[in-house]
C-alpha cells in the first residue's frame, strides 16, 4: 500500500465519519452497535474499503429522510438484520474453520499413512 492510498483511505474514513454524525441520535446509535458487530464477525469484505457501511449509511440517511426510525429500517433485532446483510459474506471465522479443516485432514492422512 502506498501512503497516496493510506492518505485517500484516511479522507474516505472521515468523510464517512461525518455522514455517522449528520444522522439522528437513534441512527447513529443503531449504526455504532452494526459497525461493532461487524468488525466482530469479520465479513471480509471490510477490509477492501467501507463500501458496506457507506451502504449501510445510505440506507440510514433514506430512512431518516422519510422520518423513520432507526428499528423501522433494521427490525428490532439488529444482528439479524446484520447476518442478512453478510450473508453471502467469507467472514474470518469461515476462513479460521477451514484451515482447522485443513489441518485436521493434513494430520489424519499422516496417521493413515503410518499405519498402511
Amino acid at each position: 500500500m502506498i501512503i497516496q492510498d493510506i492518505i485517500e483511505g484516511k479522507k474516505e474514513w472521515r468523510a464517512h465519519v461525518t455522514r455517522v454524525k449528520a444522522l439522528p441520535k437513534d441512527y447513529q446509535i443503531v449504526y455504532k452497535e452494526i459497525q461493532k458487530y461487524l468488525f466482530n464477525v469479520g465479513p471480509v469484505e471490510l477490509t477492501k474499503g467501507i463500501g458496506l457501511l457507506s451502504g449501510i449509511i445510505d440506507l440510514f440517511e433514506e430512512g431518516a429522510a422519510l422520518r423513520k426510525g432507526a428499528l423501522e429500517v433494521t427490525g428490532s433485532d439488529v444482528a439479524a438484520f446484520c447476518d442478512d446483510l453478510i450473508k453471502d459474506s467469507k467472514t474470518y471465522a469461515d476462513i479460521y474453520q477451514e484451515s482447522v479443516d485443513q489441518e485436521v485432514d493434513k494430520a489424519m492422512k499422516k496417521v493413515t499413512d503410518k499405519t498402511k
